[in-house]
């Protein structure tokens, strides 16, 4: 397991409560997982609609079990914005 730490943006911040916060796991799949458990309810809706980046990179189509995470690495939780 890696510890990352889980950013987020917008609509995702908004439901979380809080900008920021640690989690431990070993791919996107399980962080989003420790995510849900810790913050049920809005935020859970919110993140069916999301993007994500890892370690600045895009997730894009890849399944999420698929995606690794490294040691002090970097989530962040991107809703769909407005505007250009």
């Amino acid at each position: 397991m890696a510890k990352v730490t889980v950013r987020y943006w917008a609509a995702a911040k908004a439901a979380a409560g809080v900008a920021e916060e640690a989690h431990d796991a070993a791919t996107l799949a399980e962080a989003l997982q420790a995510v849900r458990e810790r913050h049920p309810g809005e935020l859970v809706r919110v993140l069916r609609r999301c993007s994500f980046l890892v370690d600045g990179d895009p997730v894009g189509i890849r399944e999420h079990e698929t995606v690794r995470l490294a040691e002090g690495g970097t989530v962040e939780v991107l809703p769909p914005f407005a505007g250009g």
